[in-house]
């Protein structure tokens, strides 16, 4: 089965290579322009980044907009961004002495107002901010004066930084106020490296070097002038573009035809391991498909994929197979003791039975990138008797049609927003949120407490227990983590990371 969806996404890439071929030299427009063109396959639910969750809203998060705290991709070491210094004044309060004289895209001075206001506006559940994970520890923010605040937690939260560091951004008090989530989608304002000086909705998004921003930021200087990102959803339509240089970067192309693109003398093709993780979720909730609230039926589709020849042949680039829903990398995630489900059809043919389906049964499995991978899942599961039908469509319309109990499998990818911690992947899916289709009380509880323990040896063994009734139960089939192949031309500077995050303020011309 993934032998065939590779054979055909193959044929797929070396059609397009073909057709990239016909084209005469690299098109070196964008760099006499000093425009980084850049095409995108899903389009921000809204630009104001705490009402999106898909991965260009993260990335115009991070080029728009600063955080209080910087956090360095390698080191993961903590530096002062809007906030020149920081200390703990106990286990639920931290102190932040503010930098003067940075300055929003439209003039706006920033100060402790602009904190205060955002992280208050955000975190108040009334407000409706689409990552509640992002903000619901925040009790509230207080004004100390002008150039220092207190952000303040509900319980302990031994992640705070973390998350001030990478998915906080700071807004101007006074622009917000006045527009709302609206329209700052519509205008976005903030103090980052770029502006926006052109958004389409659904198609197109242009940003511009902000000439004055601050040059204490641990953050490089911008050096390219502008960048064009275009939403094109169709994955041989932007490697076209890329091979006929009226793109510059495309990122999330499939391995084999990452590998195609190798042969093209003017690309340079870029990959590496990320944060993000990839896992088959099923819905045990009332609503959902009856077969999937036996625990048979689903240790018996865990059994059912091959995720070691998927990993092999169609994902690529450093992945790994995973055994437990979070990112390796984070504090608290383990697969100690978890349950291992090793490929074995003939088991999971056996657990069909034993649950009173031994020809199958029909059921949708909802999917909105890396289709090639869904595509190799489906067609294992069906070997084992299991119809699964594909649905395929745009993150936030997925997003929405699980959280009203209407799916039976998703096939999600969740890159914890940047965040490297447990508490940023396990609890939004089992935490007992709007994600969560299982809705174990007890998982929900230790999950709880690991999220707010201080004490790293106790967190960690809640973090475990979690993790380990999860895989027991088989809520969930943990996949792989996600490598991202990019595809850039050979006249830029660029560098991979493994936060998945495009750096355009360290891009430059060569």
């Amino acid at each position: 089965m993934t032998r065939q969806c590779l054979t055909t996404s193959t044929a797929l890439a070396a059609a397009v290579l073909s057709l990239g071929l016909l084209f005469s030299a690299p098109a070196l427009a964008n760099k006499k322009a000093d425009t980084l063109a850049m095409a995108y396959d899903q389009a921000p639910e809204s630009i104001d980044v705490y009402y999106n969750n898909v991965r260009i809203g993260v990335i115009l998060g991070q080029t728009v907009w600063d955080t209080l705290l910087y956090r360095d991709p390698v080191t993961h070491e903590y530096k002062g961004q809007l906030a020149k210094s920081w200390k703990q004044v106990d286990d639920r309060t931290l102190e932040f002495e503010l930098r003067e004289g940075v300055k929003f895209h439209n003039g706006e001075d920033f100060d402790a107002d602009s904190v205060v206001y955002t992280l208050n506006y955000v975190s108040d559940p009334a407000n409706k901010a689409v990552t509640q994970e992002n903000v619901r520890w925040i009790q509230k923010v207080e004004k100390v004066d002008k150039y220092k605040v207190r952000v303040i937690s509900k319980e302990p939260f031994p992640a705070a930084r973390d998350y001030l560091a990478t998915t906080l951004p700071i807004y101007p008090a006074k622009y917000y106020k006045e527009v709302g989530p609206k329209g700052m989608n519509a205008k976005p304002v903030g103090s980052g490296p770029y502006k926006v000086v052109e958004y389409v909705p659904g198609k197109s998004i242009t940003l511009e070097k902000f000439a004055g921003y601050f040059k204490d930021s641990p953050r490089a200087q911008p050096k390219i002038g502008k960048v064009h990102i275009r939403i094109i959803p169709d994955g041989q339509t932007r490697m076209a573009e890329v091979l006929s240089g009226g793109e510059d970067l495309i990122m999330n192309v499939p391995k084999d035809q990452a590998e195609k693109m190798q042969t093209v003398p003017n690309l340079q093709v870029v990959s590496g391991n990320t944060m993000r993780i990839v896992f088959l979720q099923m819905n045990t909730l009332d609503g959902g498909p009856a077969p999937l609230k036996d625990p048979r039926v689903r240790k018996a589709i865990s059994h059912a994929i091959d995720r070691d020849a998927i990993v092999k042949n169609i994902v690529g680039g450093g992945a790994e197979v995973l055994y437990t829903i979070c990112t390796p990398s984070q504090v608290g995630c383990t697969h100690e003791g978890a349950p291992v489900y090793k490929y074995d059809p003939a088991l999971a043919k056996k657990l069909l039975a034993e649950a009173g389906y031994p020809n199958g049964f029909d059921v949708d499995i909802h999917a909105y990138r890396e289709r090639e991978q869904t595509e190799a899942i489906i067609n294992y599961l069906r070997a084992v008797g299991i119809n699964a039908k594909l649905n395929f469509m745009q993150y936030a319309a997925m997003r929405d049609q699980e959280r009203a109990h209407k799916t039976g499998l998703v096939h999600w990818t969740w890159g914890s927003n940047l965040v490297n911690d447990v508490s940023a992947s396990t609890p939004v899916y089992y935490g007992g949120g709007a994600d969560d289709t299982s809705r174990n009380l007890q998982v929900k509880e230790l999950l709880d407490k690991g999220d707010h323990t201080v004490d790293e040896k106790a967190r960690k063994e809640y973090y475990k227990k979690a993790l380990n009734i999860i895989a027991d139960q088989a809520y969930a089939v943990p996949l792989w983590s996600l490598p991202v192949y990019y595809v850039a031309t050979k006249e830029l500077n660029f560098r991979a990371y493994s936060d998945e995050l495009p750096r355009f303020w360290e891009m430059s011309w060569k």
